[in-house]
């Protein structure tokens, strides 16, 4: 995302307005609705810290769990100088309808500090860490809330976030956090797995689409490990990644870009001893090919592209830009990257958008993985997690684009239908009006 972007402070009231639109495709009573319409715990903390030069500063720190009819509630914790409630909340309420999605049993969550991590020094950054935890650590739990890396956060950080709470515990309780290092209890293929799953649900396009690779020019929108992953594997599999940005700026090259020259140059600059990388894909050109510009983030979306790949942050597609996107296929791997306006402008052109309640699932489906593995004591190989994960993510869109085959509804909608329907089940098995009021 460039530089000096704003988060819209309706962006909550735009996420429900997803829910609001699912609700006309489908028969959800009344009362589940109005559960997902409000989040059922907040937290606001502040968070000491003692910088290195003996200061004190206070950074704000925010956990929302959405609702866990389904399971323990499940998300991400973000360091980034734009959190604030308002986006925590959407985030909790994306995650909620993500973990249906996909048929994991969990509910939704998600945290945040408002903090530039890169301003902070590495002992700084761990204090910061272990604080939001002492002030978390009676509202998470292994069989409550499950964290988990989001942006700007990492293994690192993870490990020192799951330290710190079995110290308050007393006892060791690597289930409490997923994302960690592996020696801490993290699972293999955790790190590479959101981008996976997008990579996984491109294939299942691929399959439908009868694409050949080949022919497929694409743009990634944000390059971070996600984004890297889902550019790496598609240039592996003979796609034609034409351009790349991060939040300083991009690359564009029409015959196509080495993604893994670039991906090592990019991650060969590293501050705070390895937690971010500060080199930007716009500052060199790594192919030495001809024909490589710079480009802005802006100029990557309204690319001629077949595929659009937006992994940064949210509302990047608008009402303002929409009508330009070229791009016939958009894969959301980033959280809320479409705002309702642009959807209904995308819709008209006949776009097809893999929501990101699909498409950027990989990550909470093996965290999952991780925390069955931290319960019950086990590790599974790398291959064990991958073909859970492409059966997970094969079954979930299956499920999904059956529902768009007339037309009705578009993906994302079919999507949320998809999610609500299973949250509806689990409300009606408690009871509501139509049980309650025949006694």
């Amino acid at each position: 995302m460039d530089k000096g972007s704003k988060i819209e402070p309706d962006l909550f009231q735009a996420a429900l307005s997803r829910l609001e639109e699912a609700a006309g495709h489908c028969s959800a009573d009344p009362e589940t609705l109005e559960r997902l319409r409000h989040p059922m715990a907040t937290l606001h903390v502040s968070v000491p810290v003692r910088m290195d030069d003996g200061s004190l500063r206070i950074f704000e720190g925010y956990r929302v769990r959405h609702n866990d009819v389904l399971g323990p509630t499940k998300g991400g914790l973000r360091f980034h100088p734009q959190v604030d409630l308002a986006e925590v909340n959407s985030l909790a309420f994306w995650m909620t309808c993500k973990c249906a999605a996909v048929g994991i049993p969990f509910g939704g969550a998600k945290g945040g500090v408002t903090v530039n991590p890169k301003e902070l020094s590495r002992l700084e950054l761990e204090r910061l860490s272990r604080g939001f935890i002492q002030q978390m650590a009676g509202f998470i739990g292994p069989d409550v809330d499950i964290p988990a890396p989001d942006v700007y956060t990492n293994p690192t950080i993870m490990g020192w976030m799951v330290d710190e709470y079995s110290r308050i515990h007393r006892r060791r309780m690597p289930a409490v956090i997923t994302g960690k290092p592996v020696p801490l209890g993290g699972s293999l293929g955790r790190g590479e797995a959101t981008g996976r799953g997008a990579y996984l649900c491109i294939k299942e396009l691929e399959k439908r689409r009868g694409w050949d690779p080949a022919d497929i020019r694409v743009a990634v929108q944000g390059f971070g490990n996600a984004g890297q992953q889902v550019a790496e594997l598609l240039h592996r599999d003979g796609y034609t990644v034409v351009a790349i940005s991060d939040s300083q700026g991009g690359a564009y090259r029409d015959a196509g870009l080495d993604i893994p020259r670039i991906i090592e140059e990019k991650n060969r600059s590293h501050s705070l001893a390895g937690l971010y990388c500060h080199c930007s894909v716009a500052e060199c050109d790594p192919c030495e090919n001809e024909g490589t510009r710079q480009i802005t983030n802006a100029e990557l979306l309204e690319l001629d592209v077949d595929l659009l790949v937006p992994a940064a942050l949210e509302n990047q597609l608008t009402g303002e830009n929409a009508e330009r996107v070229k791009a016939q296929f958009i894969v959301e791997v980033a959280n809320g990257p479409t705002t309702p306006e642009a959807d209904r402008i995308l819709d008209a052109k006949g776009v097809l958008v893999v929501p990101d309640i699909l498409a950027n699932a990989g990550g909470v489906t093996v965290s999952y993985f991780e925390w069955l593995q931290n319960r019950s004591g086990d590790h599974w190989t790398l291959e064990r997690v991958r073909e859970r994960l492409a059966e997970q993510m094969s079954s979930a869109f299956e499920g999904i684009y059956t529902r768009i085959a007339d037309g009705a509804m578009s993906f994302r909608t079919a999507a949320y239908v998809h999610a609500i329907e299973r949250i509806d089940a689990a409300v009606n098995s408690q009871g509501t009006y139509s049980y309650f009021s025949h006694q």
